[in-house]
């Protein structure tokens, strides 16, 4: 109950909540940009594959 008591009264895990609230927008506009430019890339590594399997006579 002591343990309790004394994390609520903590006030620097406001610094954390912080913290982790800027990492989650950042991963939020890493997954946008991911979806958005998903397919142009999808397209480039898939160019990619087949013309490493070309020149390896697959």
């Amino acid at each position: 109950m002591r343990f309790l008591r004394r994390l609520l009264e903590d006030r620097s895990g406001a610094t954390s909540l912080e913290y982790g609230l800027i990492i989650s927008l950042i991963f939020l506009v890493i997954l946008t940009a991911l979806t958005a430019f998903g397919d142009q890339s999808s397209g480039i590594f898939n160019g990619a594959m087949n013309a490493i399997r070309a020149a390896m006579g697959g």
